[in-house]
């Protein structure tokens, strides 16, 4: 198929983008053009819409079996790109295949083979020696962030994915690090590099702050600058998981709401978590590298860096997730009075003076509520709105972000109206269907 203007408009019009930024406009034809393109370019700038525009230019709508196949390092970056191929509404079914998902559910969809593919290395390599769906019909193949699926240790995995491709016709790598190396299995011959990193005009909007901790348990310092940075939207990097476990523990133990989220958790768990994050019912998230680079969490206002990691790539990611688009940012670098600064900092930076006795950041003024009931239910957000509206006596305002997924969905409420809500509408149904309906944990 081969896109006109008016349907890329139309792409645009139900992502609720204006057009195209520099980058994709460069990018999305160059994916056609040549064989290999490598694309590199900073988390945030919206590169899966640059290939998954030239995905839809590629696809046939004749042909039946699979396509293309993207392969991600994180089962959340596979579902943020099947959501915005669902909602560009191209017309060609898309399964999504990661690990933590049911399989038999995975094996169902994938009967009636879809155009797009997209998935973590580990499960689709099973689904390849299970052979629920043929892969010699794959012609494009997407290696989204395929450095970082490397770093997580997917070769072995990956390896085997692309060599069980043997008609693979085009390869889009993407990538938001610079200066990597493609690994020889990738089957790469003629790369064509589009490099669109500029960490210097990215860091124009970038404020780093340095907090000094007098002890080296800087939780009370901590403490003291997420109360001056005050109801914001923030995100707490630590190095390990059982960081992430203590620090979100002792914050919640000092009365500051807050979620943890790192590769351990369950992935119903961390779903839930960037949702309640997005929809601003938490505020401030303590996190690993995971949060680093290839969600989609917008509106970032600051980034704490509790533990300094170690290179400057991993630093470059996490301070990636402010200061996007044009936005401005702040990162703070909280160390202890005798930690050494790294050296891939160079600047010289004044520690920033925090007034000791503080009042605590506000609470979120919103709290998710979750609705075991979703698209393949036929639920839609017209209609839970209009049940929360008529049955819950919830103003348009009180209800936030909505995210209907296939089996549940989770609507973010303003916190002074939930409990009313929540006893107006317990015997109530929606389209005829009783629905359970909670506060989502």
């Amino acid at each position: 198929m081969q896109l006109n203007e008016t349907q890329i408009a139309a792409y645009l019009k139900n992502l609720s983008i204006p057009s195209l930024n520099a980058m994709q406009k460069e990018a999305f034809p160059a994916f056609l053009r040549h064989r290999d393109v490598l694309l590199l370019s900073p988390t945030g700038s919206g590169k899966t819409l640059a290939f998954l525009l030239a995905i839809i230019d590629l696809l046939e709508e004749e042909k039946n079996g699979v396509q293309c196949l993207i392969l991600t390092p994180s089962r959340e970056l596979a579902i943020q790109i099947e959501q915005v191929w669902k909602k560009m509404a191209t017309g060609f079914k898309v399964s999504c295949c990661y690990g933590g998902h049911d399989m038999q559910t995975e094996i169902q969809n994938l009967v009636e083979a879809p155009a797009l593919l997209i998935g973590t290395p580990g499960r689709i390599a099973d689904h390849i020696r299970r052979e629920t769906f043929a892969a010699n019909t794959i012609k494009t193949l997407v290696l989204d962030e395929f450095d970082k699926s490397l770093a997580l240790g997917f070769e072995e995995e990956m390896r085997f994915v692309i060599e069980s491709l043997t008609a693979i016709t085009k390869r889009m790598l993407v990538s938001a690090t610079a200066s990597i190396q493609v690994p020889e299995f990738a089957g790469v011959k003629q790369l064509f590099v589009i490099d669109h990193i500029r960490e210097e005009a990215s860091e124009d909007n970038l404020s780093l702050q340095l907090v000094i901790s007098e002890t080296k348990d800087k939780v009370d310092r901590l403490i003291q600058l997420l109360s001056f940075i005050g109801a914001e939207s923030t995100i707490i990097f630590c190095n390990h998981r059982d960081a992430v476990e203590r620090t979100s523990k002792l914050l919640q133990e000092k009365g500051i709401a807050n979620a943890a989220f790192h590769g351990g958790l369950e992935q119903m768990q961390r779903e839930q978590t960037l949702i309640q994050f997005r929809n601003g019912s938490v505020l401030f998230l303590v996190a690993t590298d995971l949060a680093a680079r290839g969600l989609d969490i917008p509106d970032i206002k600051h980034i704490v860096h509790y533990h300094l990691p170690s290179t400057y790539a991993e630093f470059t990611h996490r301070n990636g997730r402010t200061a996007r688009m044009h936005a401005s940012g702040t990162a703070y670098l909280l160390m202890h009075a005798e930690e050494q600064m790294p050296n891939y900092i160079q600047q010289d930076l004044v520690p920033l003076e925090i007034p000791a006795h503080q009042k605590p950041p506000k609470a979120a003024a919103f709290t998710t509520i979750y609705i075991n009931g979703g698209k393949k239910d036929k639920l839609n957000k017209v209609d839970i709105v209009g049940f929360l509206t008529q049955k819950g006596k919830l103003a348009k305002d009180d209800i936030g972000l909505i995210v209907v997924k296939d089996f549940n969905s989770f609507v973010a409420i303003k916190k002074n109206k939930v409990n009313s809500m929540l006893a107006l509408v317990r015997e109530e149904k929606i389209k005829g269907t009783r629905y359970k309906i909670v506060i989502a944990k």
